[in-house]
């Protein structure tokens, strides 16, 4: 089985990109947070100025610190973070 070694300017794009990314979900999320969104309720149906929800900007914005992290862990030498699952068992 081969293995794709991934080349230190590869890394660098996808963290700059990352960055850039981040960069804009925390911009998206200080407008919103400063009066940026306006929520109308009528009746029980509930109407956002914006079309995306501050929870899922949060929930990306912390996606991309983690992957940021990770990438910037790679850079530096340290083995990219890989899942694990355990299966215990009653012999």
């Amino acid at each position: 089985m081969a293995t794709k070694t991934r080349t230190v300017t590869i890394i660098k794009a996808e963290l700059a990109a990352k960055k850039e990314r981040l960069d804009l979900y925390l911009a998206r999320e200080k407008e919103m947070l400063t009066g940026g969104v306006q929520l109308y309720t009528i009746g029980s149906r509930n109407l956002q100025r914006y079309n995306t929800p501050l929870s899922e900007i949060r929930a990306e914005i912390e996606e991309l610190e983690e992957e940021i992290e990770g990438l910037e862990a790679e850079l530096a030498g340290a083995s990219a973070r890989r899942a694990v699952a355990v299966v215990p068992r009653d012999w």
